[in-house]
């Protein structure tokens, strides 16, 4: 692996000698830059925060708006990219129990979900063209023909609904133009055999009616390298294709048709041995029955006076036969021997039409359908012996249709609509694991057998419907009253099939089991649909005062709620035979903030404090993760964003955020094993986050400009999951990027960077289950590598 790097780091050298080799001929010229030097003030940006198209200055929600330029110039290529330059933001790739490159684990100020199967609910609501994405799997979005991203932090419970209690992110695509042609394309190539391709083109098909076609790839080697069969974990192997049409045959009309796609096979995520209780049971069998010298059981066929009897424990010896924190092998290598993969293919349509009636009222239709599969399996304990496999796969569709009425009257506006959801999820998990301690197992491993698979076959179905309003009312100038409600009711169905094969290597029955236990079966549940409604009225008040064209400060309320549903996952039947259901969650927030425009100067403020209540948390019971209503806690936080154009070509942008945390209570669960303490911090909330940009844009002769930028991240310590884990923590990091740009013309453009200039060290993911499983695993970011990449544009 050292080598690998090394190798990859010394092609970057002479890669970046070259680029800059090329541009020493570009001499500056200063009568071009004196020419560029104005007076423009910072230029307007337009969000959708409220679904109506305003000012960013005049929003009273904190917000991060960024625009496709903005996008590129900061290197964001991706939805888990965006923390890097959003204050109070976590997203993480590879979700915990997964083992899925693309699903996410998304938190915005201290509020979000750390599982990411179909059974629970994402705290962090993501919208692609206003069309909500209802699984984890789909949150991860390539930037590719993008128009703009909104980060929208704080409950949104009014006028985007469910579960964006956390907050929501919106992404815009570039819609067709009409009457123009136009099209653009970027290769890109660099250290890990990176090549990445994506071109875009507009097509007008008549005066009122234009099409858009756009698609891309990437490919990149991994960078954590099995030591049993050399697969690079971490690897990039996508491709996405999108398509669209605009027809607008009038002013008072138009229609927005839209279909996307996309594909991943990769080899798994890249997580590695973090480390092993020596004690805890499955390690010991699994060290037992692979014959480590000194591992002892208390678990029959064994009795006392065999040496193999005794308390659960592995003696710390360097043996690969023993499960211990011997095994670790580094931060880029992974001892696993199970089979892994990570697939993903998603598809969708959707349309949305734009009617004006009157002068001041206005219908918008919202209309989607998605498709969703996924499969990911990871070796968790990532050794050579088998404490646990995970393989987890889904299939999901989901239908949506909204209605909005947009009205205006000038110094009175209101939004009433009307929404529906339905999704259908049949989901398929198996978990391989050296364990119940029951005598046939015990006997199968200490002959060097199999021991048994826990397998889930569910069928999860979300129907969501709801009618919501919100009034904004201009009494007096520069003053503005916004209300609002959202009425919600959610019915969660779930039908599973669990229970536990043994030997492991037995095949799926086909047909499956449909009697449970107390009717002589083998079925941890009775083989009936279960079936749950959640309901909540949500609201956001705010008033807002403009004291100039350049400042206006505001204070806001907001309330907001997540649906509960039922626990999926089994080791042993539950009382009665019946799902463990969980309620729902609700996060009330008050806000107060500043957003202020001086010249070149835009800054803006908020300060929060946020109420979580009936907190859905991960407790245990024996091997299996099982959620509960049991916890409430407070966050308060600080937010500040600024940007400075300066007339010589300075650019600079900054962004920081503290949040405070604090678990009020956490109710003990009778049966069940709590992660959590009130001393913990809650999972994803670094204490500090911060950002900075800096940028020159340098004119040089024949109409050509040259842009070093620099952009720099910190993140303060940090949990990936419910609980304090030291094993799995990052304690903090600085990361930087560096690129330069040469701009030809304003259609040629080269580039070249480096990411992790500094080859920081640092965390992204991480889980564990350590009293009885044993294991904990945790996931390091890229080292150091470079791109260079070329683009045009007509």
């Amino acid at each position: 692996m050292a080598g690998f790097t090394a190798r990859a780091r010394l092609r970057g050298s002479y890669a970046y000698a070259a680029f800059f080799a090329a541009t020493l001929g570009c001499i500056p010229d200063p009568a071009a830059a004196q020419s560029e030097a104005t007076d423009e003030t910072t230029q307007e940006i337009v969000v959708t925060a409220r679904r109506r198209a305003e000012s960013l200055q005049d929003t009273p929600v904190a917000i991060t708006a960024l625009s496709a330029e903005t996008l590129q110039d900061r290197q964001i290529q991706q939805t888990q990219d965006l923390e890097r330059i959003t204050p109070s933001l976590q997203f993480k790739p590879a979700g915990q129990l997964s083992g899925n490159s693309a699903s996410s684990v998304v938190f915005i100020r201290g509020v979000g979900q750390v599982d990411p199967t179909a059974a629970v609910d994402p705290g962090v609501g993501i919208y692609l063209d206003e069309v909500y994405l209802g699984r984890a799997v789909g949150g991860t979005i390539d930037f590719g023909d993008i128009d703009g991203v909104e980060v929208l932090r704080g409950p949104q419970g009014t006028l985007f609904g469910r579960n964006t209690i956390g907050g929501a992110i919106l992404v815009r695509t570039k819609q067709p133009q009409l009457g123009e042609w136009n099209g653009r394309a970027r290769f890109r190539a660099g250290a890990y055999n990176l090549k990445e391709g994506f071109a875009a083109l507009n097509i007008p098909l008549a005066d009122t009616l234009a099409a858009r076609v756009s698609g891309g790839f990437r490919k990149r080697d991994g960078y954590v390298i099995r030591s049993v069969d050399g697969l690079d974990l971490g690897n990039e192997d996508g491709w996405s294709a999108n398509g669209a049409l605009k027809w607008q045959p009038s002013s008072d009309f138009d229609l927005f048709v839209r279909g996307d796609y996309s594909k991943r096979d990769e080899n798994g995520a890249p997580f590695v041995f973090a480390g092993i209780n020596e004690q805890a049971p499955v390690a010991a069998i699994a060290s037992v029955g692979a014959g480590c010298p000194g591992a002892t059981i208390p678990f029959a066929p064994l009795t006392p006076g065999d040496p193999r009897f005794g308390a659960p424990n592995v003696p710390m010896i360097n043996d690969p036969r023993c499960a211990n924190d011997f095994q670790a092998k580094g931060p880029f290598v992974n001892g696993g021997t199970a089979p892994v993969m990570s697939s993903s293919e998603v598809w969708g349509i959707g349309a949305t039409a734009n009617i004006r009636l009157t002068d001041v009222a206005a219908v918008k239709l919202i209309s989607a359908y998605r498709n969703t599969e996924s499969r990911g399996i990871r070796d968790a304990d990532n050794t050579p012996l088998l404490l646990i496999t995970t393989d987890v796969g889904a299939q999901s569709h989901q239908f949506s249709q909204e209605v909005q009425l947009q009205l205006d009257w000038g110094k009175v506006s209101a939004i009433l609509g009307g929404y529906y959801f339905n999704e259908v999820t049949n989901e398929r998990a198996t978990v391989p694991v050296s364990f119940p301690p029951s005598p046939p197992v015990i006997r199968s491993i200490l002959a060097g057998g199999p021991g048994s698979r826990d397998l889930q076959i569910s069928r999860l179905k979300t129907d969501s419907l709801a009618g919501f309003g919100e009034v904004s009312v201009k009494p007096a100038a520069g003053l503005e009253l916004t209300g609002g409600l959202r009425y919600t009711t959610d019915r969660k169905t779930y039908l599973g099939t669990a229970f536990n094969l043994f030997p492991a290597t037995l095949p799926d029955p086909d047909p499956l089991p449909t009697l449970a236990v107390p009717e002589g079966g083998p079925l941890f549940l009775y083989h009936r649909p279960f079936a749950r409604s959640f309901s909540a009225l949500t609201g956001s008040a705010s008033i807002q005062y403009r004291w100039s064209p350049a400042i206006s400060t505001y204070a806001s309320y907001a309330r907001s709620f997540k649906s509960g549903g039922f626990n999926t996952r089994y080791n042993a039947a539950p009382a009665g035979n019946v799902p463990v259901p969980f309620d729902q969650e609700s996060v009330t927030s008050y806000e107060i903030g500043a957003k202020t425009n001086i010249g070149r100067l835009r800054l803006n403020l908020a300060a929060f404090q946020a109420e979580y209540d009936d907190i859905q948390l991960i407790f245990r019971q024996g091997v299996v993760p099982l959620l509960f209503n049991a916890g409430k806690a407070r966050i308060r936080g600080l937010e500040a964003e600024a940007s400075w154009r300066a007339p010589w070509g300075l650019i600079l942008d900054a962004g920081a955020s503290v949040l405070d945390d604090k678990i009020k209570s956490i109710t003990p669960v009778p049966g069940a094993t709590a992660t959590v303490t009130p001393s913990d911090d809650l999972p994803l909330t670094p204490d500090l986050q911060a950002n900075i940009g800096i940028a020159f844009d340098l004119k040089l002769a024949n109409g050509m400009t040259l842009t070093p930028r620099f952009d720099g991240s910190y993140t303060s310590k940090i949990t990936f999951i419910t609980g304090s884990i030291p094993l799995i923590e990052e304690n903090g990091y600085f990361v930087g990027n560096a690129s330069l740009t040469l701009k030809l013309s304003d259609r040629y453009e080269l580039s070249g960077g480096v990411n992790n200039l500094f080859d920081e060290r640092y965390l992204i993911q991480g889980n564990a289950s350590l009293a009885t499983l044993g294991y904990a695993e945790r996931m390091y970011a890229r080292p150091r590598n470079w791109y260079l990449q070329v683009s045009g544009r007509f």
